[in-house]
Parts: structure tokens; sequence; C-alpha cells
């Protein structure tokens, strides 16, 4: 159990894809200008990763160490294919909204990452559970930001929710302020990198002070103590 929860804290803290590795960098900026946008594609991609890292496992041992990047893209490939072509059937208007970026999954530097990294080198449950955290750190980064950008941008939470859920789910839009003019900068890419930026920041001041907080180590009482017994 402690090694599933070193696990899931790399995937949704200390080697988050978003805050830690910088990975998925441009559909992250680019299609967080709301919750709507961000959590359908956090979700495919969470889709995508975990169906990614179960194959790689399973056919681990079977693909030649020469040719194994092009396997694991072709299966990348086709999961996200298989993806897209459900969201053009259940969720068109997500669809359209997300455009080049829901096929541009399989060029997502997180996913071949991990496929390379971990579930190349790993069973089936390990593989998946790493894959599913990974996926949820990411989807949480999306997320957030989106949160944070809808809200300075067009003062609203879930705008759009009907386009994910359904029609039902219109009524899930909340407004948080009236908002006469749009706050474009939150809704362009330089506000995203402006968020971004924030978020990191953040997460680094958070660390800091974790690290500072934890004892010192051992070793250091035990030298000084040396060092006073010799004076």
């Amino acid at each position: 159990m402690s090694n599933y929860s070193e696990i899931a804290k790399q995937g949704l803290w200390y080697n988050n894809p978003g805050l830690v590795q910088l990975l998925g960098l441009c559909p992250l900026l680019a299609v967080t200008a709301t919750i709507t946008n961000a959590l359908g594609l956090g979700i495919a991609t969470l889709v995508v990763l975990v169906g990614s890292n179960i194959l790689v496992s399973l056919v681990r041992n079977y693909v030649p160490k020469e040719i194994r990047i092009p396997v694991f893209v072709m299966i990348i490939a086709a999961l996200v294919t298989c993806v897209q072509l459900l969201v053009n059937a259940y969720a068109y208007g997500l669809y359209l909204s997300l455009g080049i970026f829901l096929p541009l999954i399989v060029t997502n530097c997180v996913i071949i990452g991990r496929a390379e990294a971990f579930a190349s080198r790993n069973n089936v449950l390990r593989s998946t559970f790493d894959g599913l955290m990974m996926g949820l750190g990411f989807t949480i980064v999306l997320v957030i930001l989106g949160a944070g950008r809808e809200i300075l941008g067009q003062g609203t939470l879930f705008a759009g929710a009907d386009l994910l859920l359904g029609d039902w789910a219109s009524a899930l839009t909340v407004h948080v302020w009236q908002v006469d003019t749009p706050f474009l900068i939150a809704m362009l890419p330089p506000g995203a990198f402006i968020g971004m930026g924030l978020l990191i920041a953040l997460k680094n001041i958070i660390d800091s002070s974790i690290k500072a907080r934890q004892p010192k180590p051992q070793v250091e009482s035990i030298a000084r103590a040396r060092i006073t017994k010799v004076g």
C-alpha cells in the first residue's frame, strides 16, 4: 500500500504533469478558458492515459525494444480515435469547442512519457493506478486554471456545462458577478500563462513551507553532539 501511496503522491503533487513536469502545456493553456472545456479535455486525457498504460503494460514483454516507441504511439493513437468518436457522438458541442486539441492528445508528452517511463516497466495494476493518478493530477490543474480564467474573464462558473453533460446541465451555470465587458486578458493565452505561473509559484511556496516545518535530520544533531564533546 505504501508503494501505491507514493504513486498517488507523485501523480497528484510531487511529480504533477502540469505543475512539475510541465508536459502537455499546449492544450492546458489553450482550452482552459472555461471549466467545461478544461474538464472535457481532462477526462479525455485521463481515459487515454489509463487505457494506454494498461495496454502498454500488457504488451511490454512482447514488443522489441527497437520498435517500442512506434508501437506505443499506435496504441495511443487508436485510443484517442475511439475517444474522439465517442465525444463526437455524445457531446458534439464539446467536440466543436475542443477542436484540434482533442486529436492532438496523441502527441501529449504526458501519455507517451508515462508509457515509456512507467507502464513499460511495471505490471498492469501499478500501471493503471499510475495512469489514473497522473490523469487526475493533470485534470485538477486544468480545472483550477479553467475556473480562475472563467471567473475573471466572464464572471461565471460552469458556463456551457450542457456541452459536456446535456441540456439539463445548463442549470449548473453560476453567475459569480455581473460582467458588462469580458476581461479579455484572462480569456486569451496571456491570461493562461499568467495563471499557470501563479499556480506553479503557489505550489513552490507550499513545498517550501512544508520542507521548513520538517525536523532536521538526526545526522546533524549527532554531528553537533560530537563537536560539543570534543570541545
